[in-house]
């Protein structure tokens, strides 16, 4: 059955009727898509928000394990001032490194929160020439 004998077998009002509906089908594909992209969106933000709980807990695993070692080298050296004060500006410097790291770590994940979403435009249906 060709496109005509279709459009002679409806009524005037039901062939505008189809015409409408197969106008506004590439729009609800569209509005159908937009939730996907959302659920993907929210998705990698909660990817991303765990990746940095995990990165951080590491950080401080391996804070703890620094502060572990460096308090035991300390215990030989209890006896001389001069090694604890040297052992002492290590530990700080080490732990201004850490909290620097941890800080960039965090503004990094601030700063991609706030970038804006880039939602990819759905593209048009080939239309085949005919």
């Amino acid at each position: 059955m060709t496109i005509t004998r279709v459009v002679q077998h409806f009524s005037m009002s039901q062939t505008l009727w189809m015409t409408g509906v197969l106008a506004l089908l590439p729009l609800g594909a569209a509005c159908a898509v937009q939730p996907a992209q959302a659920n993907s969106a929210q998705y990698q933000q909660t990817v991303q928000q765990q990746q940095t709980r995990d990165q951080l807990q590491k950080s401080q695993q391996q804070q703890q394990l620094h502060q572990d070692v460096s308090d035991n080298a300390k215990r030989p050296l209890a006896n001389n001032p001069q090694a604890q004060q040297q052992m002492d500006q290590a530990d700080r410097a080490q732990q201004d490194r850490d909290h620097a790291t941890q800080q960039d770590l965090l503004n990094r994940q601030q700063n991609a929160a706030d970038l804006p979403r880039v939602v990819p435009q759905p593209q048009p249906a080939p239309t085949s020439g005919g």
